[in-house]
């Protein structure tokens, strides 16, 4: 064990800083989006079964909303552009500007080089969740997706229901491609539903049963034209385990809403990022 130095309480003391601060950040209007959103008609919907994943295509200026319907249920959930899959979801960036939960007012951010909004949280059912006592938050985006790979590593398994090979199978499907071609587009997720955070001993990522209900929802607003995928986590409500079929599994709704036309008057889909990847040269 190493020597503990005479200043350890000293150096551990130091205030810490933000690595992001997002004061600059434009707001999204989010009074805006919410009185088009009061308006919208319903013009599309897919099911997502247990155990499984379904894509879906929400254009630019319209809504998108992921609901609970028959039990305890997380998602995995993958975006793109729509007419460019290079650019996709990077949690990564994601949570270092909004932490490790997303909430209302919070947006997903897309990949290098694009660097933008590509959808805004405009409803959250379970806002009121809060913190527990365990450190405990909802909609995370710490987590990868449950993969077969990690499955094989630590418990030798062949799971093919887990949310990357699901996420596979439905980009796969949505634009006819092998699953060779389709899995380097499956990417980090937002974990819709899911209840997680680090323990303070050890650091190490844990999930808990997720307080969704039925009825419960995340609605988001979508910035630019995307093709999404969302898999129904092989977990339930991942109280206890994934990639195995031997949680309780229940399906999840994906509806999208059109607003009525002059509703978003003002609103333009956000511009890719200003940098001008000269990177010093």
């Amino acid at each position: 064990m190493s020597k503990i130095p005479e200043d350890a309480a000293e150096r551990r003391a130091i205030a810490p800083v933000i690595c992001y601060p997002v004061e600059t950040l434009p707001a999204p209007d989010l009074g805006l989006y919410r009185a088009a959103r009061a308006g919208a008609r319903k013009v599309a919907e897919w099911r997502v079964p247990p155990r499984e994943a379904s894509d879906f295509s929400v254009p630019a200026g319209q809504f998108f909303r992921i609901s609970s319907i028959e039990g305890p249920q997380v998602g995995d959930l993958n975006l793109w552009n729509a007419d460019d899959m290079t650019e996709r979801f990077y949690s990564g960036k994601t949570r270092a500007l909004h932490g490790t939960h997303l909430t209302e007012g919070h947006r997903l951010w897309s990949s290098f080089p694009a660097l933008r909004p590509m959808a805004t949280v405009v409803t959250d059912s379970l806002a009121w969740y809060g913190v527990d006592a365990f450190g405990g938050r909802v909609h995370d985006v710490i987590g990868t997706r449950c993969d077969p790979y990690t499955g094989n590593l630590l418990s030798g398994t062949q799971y093919h229901h887990c949310c990357h090979s699901n996420l596979t199978r439905a980009v796969a499907d949505a634009r006819g491609m092998t699953l060779e071609d389709a899995e380097p587009h499956v990417h980090d997720v937002l974990n819709v539903f899911m209840c997680t955070g680090f323990t303070r001993d050890t650091g190490q990522y844990f999930m808990k049963a997720s307080p969704v209900r039925p009825g419960d929802h995340l609605e988001f607003f979508a910035e630019i034209d995307l093709l999404g995928a969302l898999s129904a986590c092989p977990g339930g409500d991942c109280g206890d385990r994934h990639s195995s079929d031997a949680a309780a599994c229940h399906a999840l709704l994906v509806e999208v809403f059109a607003p009525e036309d002059g509703a978003l008057q003002g609103w333009v889909p956000p511009a890719r990022n200003g940098y001008d990847r000269s990177h010093g040269r």
